[in-house]
């Protein structure tokens, strides 16, 4: 643990600070919190996961673009 006030940093500052410190896990699930806080951010952890979520996103634009 580390005396790092994450209420304070950015989420930019923040994600750096992960990258720098990847054995700091308070931090990491604080960023963490962040992300999955945020409407329309979608994590996936494999290429084909992320393949899967743009063609949904594609087919969604269509769709709302035909409307």
């Amino acid at each position: 643990m580390s005396n790092t006030n994450y209420q304070e940093l950015t989420e930019v500052e923040l994600r750096n600070y992960v990258k720098q410190h990847p054995e700091d896990e308070d931090a990491f699930q604080h960023y963490l919190s962040i992300v999955r806080a945020k409407p329309g951010r979608v994590v996936v952890s494999t290429p084909e996961q992320s393949l899967a979520e743009f063609e949904k996103r594609i087919q969604t634009n269509k769709h709302k673009n035909q409307a």
